[in-house]
């Protein structure tokens, strides 16, 4: 029997992915960001390049979600926010689809 079936993973969740993803929407209505592709693939590239540049995060529980929550304004949450302008900036000058 897999461990799948036995446990519930669905209450395991990365935090970071859930940051990271707020701050590239937040990024990409800024003005500074008018220009930059938002198709698709490129997006995607976006959180992927930011994800894989963060350490996670993962939480199990709803005290894990609200140290989690927490985490938006401190040391943790600016460099979420730089790693994912940094993306932005290297996707939009070299997009896999041209």
């Amino acid at each position: 029997m897999s461990i799948e079936e036995n446990y519930n993973f669905e209450y395991l969740v990365n935090e970071t992915e859930r940051m990271v993803l707020a701050e590239l929407e937040h990024q990409l209505e800024q003005a500074w960001a008018t220009d930059i592709c938002k198709c698709e693939e490129c997006v995607l590239d976006m959180a992927a390049l930011s994800l894989n540049n963060l350490p996670p995060m993962y939480r199990v529980s709803l005290m894990g979600t609200l140290y989690a929550h927490s985490l938006q304004d401190t040391d943790y949450g600016v460099k979420v926010k730089d790693k994912v302008v940094e993306s932005i900036k290297k996707v939009a000058k070299n997009p896999s689809h041209g």
